[in-house]
């Protein structure tokens, strides 16, 4: 007889509790805790087998490995999010927010995939829905098959009969296994289904999908194991107001974790956006104070991008200062430094910092945009618009060389822009450039520079 025992999970951290606890004494959030029954498996039932087969520890010297085959996803922006293309027997986790395009972008990379025999299971729309979705989109869907269904043994015994190249299962939390007596998107069943679904992708070699859904602080819904279990996860962010979505991985075992894909949302689906300056720059930036021009670098592709500000006389006693795309915390230190290297007081007004295009920014050479779209919002001046900047700031006021500065100022060259201002300490030989290339040393510089013009 198989015997069943209870014991309370935290949600957010994984914590265990022999009883429902109000908060969690771990991670310290409340009413995170919650029920998960477990059956234990009969005496004499032979266990899972493992993912290695079941193999003797061997000399890592004795290891014959060769690199892996990654498969074309025929989709550049997610080819280059996992690293050059999809890993045979990886799993994957794609999560986002309702209504973002998790399985708009999961059906169409299927359907781009003519040429492969793919599957994509769903738990939450019918066949029909799936049909109608796959007419809107653009692709061969030839080689795909489908199905409506939550019961994850039938799923893995359909991918054994049809055998295909690529697996979705959409999503995570309408998945259950019949050998947990719990219920569908519980945290017993969501740890279950993606340990066996990572033991079944490692053992025939095949590659999946799994879309998982996020909870109101925007994290990744669940316990914090699905995380750890799964070799990729991938986060699809944006504005749903916005055409613009933006992929990027939050961990990824076979490639970096600073690149990010650019789409945009449109009636027939999701459109690569191979040249993120498009939509990071406006047009109509001329005349206007409180904006500078950013060259950053995200992963290994240089875009420029618009960086906004506004001061203001503070309306309550109380300051603001809030960012959307930047650190606010960064920002806060840049500020400081305004204030004691520069001799702006801003302690009286109220700073709001924003990163055009919905785009979040951590390349630390923005500070120097940032400062001077503040500077601009705070004696009501506008910059050059031909002109973009680069740079780290120190808390002494210095501006400090960042990394791959060539193919910023060529990115800057390329878009048309008649000068550049980099840190002073940077190597760069300015003969082979077009573009003005103006080195400064401290902050103080560069807004001379700016206000000068």
């Amino acid at each position: 007889m198989a015997k069943q025992t209870t014991e309370y999970i935290c949600s957010n951290c994984g914590a265990k509790a022999p009883q429902m606890l109000g908060r969690c004494p771990v991670c310290g959030e409340w009413g995170t805790y919650e029920e998960n029954i477990i059956v234990s498996a009969p005496q004499g039932k032979r266990p899972l087998s493992s993912i290695g087969g079941g193999a003797k520890p061997q000399r890592i010297q004795e290891i014959v490995a060769t690199e892996e085959m990654r498969i074309d996803m025929h989709n550049g922006e997610l080819n280059r999010v996992l690293g050059g293309g999809l890993v045979p027997g990886s799993l994957v986790l794609l999560g986002g927010e309702p209504g973002i395009g998790k399985s708009t972008l999961a059906l169409q990379v299927l359907m781009q995939l003519g040429e492969r025999k793919t599957f994509y299971a769903s738990g939450e729309e019918s066949v029909r829905q799936l049909k109608l979705r796959a007419e809107r989109l653009a692709g061969d869907p030839k080689n795909l098959f489908i199905v409506s269904e939550t019961s994850l043994e039938r799923i893995l015994d359909d991918v054994t009969d049809i055998q295909p190249d690529v697996v979705v299962i959409d999503s995570i939390q309408t998945i259950g296994c019949n050998s947990i007596e719990a219920t569908i998107g519980s945290l017993s069943q969501v740890r279950e289904c993606a340990a066996r679904i990572l033991q079944y992708a490692k053992e025939k070699n095949i590659p999946f999908f799994i879309i998982g859904h996020i909870n109101k602080e925007g994290s990744l819904a669940g316990p914090k194991v699905l995380e750890h279990i799964v070799d990729t996860v991938l986060q699809f962010e944006g504005d749903q107001h916005y055409m613009y979505r933006i992929l990027r991985a939050q961990k990824n075992r076979f490639g970096s974790t600073s690149e990010l894909g650019i789409y945009e949302m449109l009636q027939d689906g999701l459109r690569e956006v191979t040249n993120p300056s498009e939509l990071l720059l406006s047009t109509a930036r001329e005349g206007l104070s409180g904006i500078s021009i950013a060259a950053a670098i995200e992963g290994v592709r240089p875009f420029l991008i618009e960086v906004q500000a506004l001061v203001s006389s503070a309306a309550y006693g109380t300051p603001q200062r809030s960012s959307t795309g930047f650190d606010t915390r960064r920002l806060n230190m840049l500020l400081a430094v305004l204030e004691k290297r520069v001799g702006f007081k801003l302690l009286q007004k109220d700073v709001f910092l924003n990163i055009a295009g919905g785009l979040r920014v951590n390349d630390p050479a923005i500070d120097l945009a940032v400062l001077a779209a503040v500077l601009s919002s705070n004696m009501d001046i506008a910059l050059d618009p031909d002109t973009c900047l680069t740079g780290e700031v120190g808390l002494a006021g210095e501006i400090r060389p960042v990394n791959r500065i060539e193919q910023r100022i060529s990115e800057a060259q390329k878009l048309g822009f008649r000068r550049i201002i980099i840190p002073a300490d940077q190597k760069v030989l300015t003969q082979k450039y077009k573009i003005e290339v103006v080195p400064v040393k401290k902050v103080t510089d560069a807004f001379r520079l700016l206000i000068k013009q």
